[in-house]
């Protein structure tokens, strides 16, 4: 299946996910927060996520509904929606980007958000078998994400933090 026009943009804010097909593209803006892409190349599925923790705080749940801003919620709610479109999840592709540090002159403990992020969309695509096709993780600064479900590409741009120092006056 090919795209026969222009793609139907998705923007991703925090705690949210998509899944669509071909006709769409899906971006987002990542600082701390890590994006999964899951890509199927036979069937031109594709899912991606926006999440901002590994997981939710014992403390806080609450109804039993799960929630797009946590990294195990979320991969939850993307395979149950690719189950409905008969999508394997094993026979997708994997990818994952972000944990940047936004502030690297502060000084953070150690695994920081980000990095923790990052290694639960690891162990999260190991857990259901996906094939971790590449991975864009951790470094200083945010990105921004493109992910063209029409043929698997996710292109990112990556950009430092601006110093704002105070000018002599």
């Amino acid at each position: 299946m090919t795209r026969k026009s222009r793609p139907i943009d998705i923007f991703l804010q925090p705690g949210e996910y998509f899944v669509g097909n071909a006709d769409y593209r899906i971006r987002t803006l990542l600082g701390s927060c890590v994006s999964i892409t899951l890509w199927h190349p036979k069937l031109k599925i594709g899912a991606m996520s926006h999440f901002l923790l590994a997981s939710r705080p014992l403390h806080a749940r609450q109804d039993g509904s799960l929630d797009g801003r946590y990294a195990d919620e979320v991969m939850s709610l993307m395979l149950t929606e690719l189950n409905t479109q008969k999508v394997n999840p094993a026979e997708c592709e994997g990818k994952i980007f972000g944990g940047g540090n936004m502030f690297p002159s502060q000084k953070h403990k150690k695994p920081n958000i980000g990095e923790l992020n990052g290694e639960s969309a690891r162990r999260l695509l190991r857990s259901h078998r996906i094939a971790l096709i590449s991975e864009s993780l951790f470094g200083i600064g945010h990105r921004q994400i493109y992910f063209d479900v029409s043929n698997g590409d996710v292109w990112e741009l990556q950009t430092s933090p601006v110093s704002h120092a105070a000018s002599p006056g």
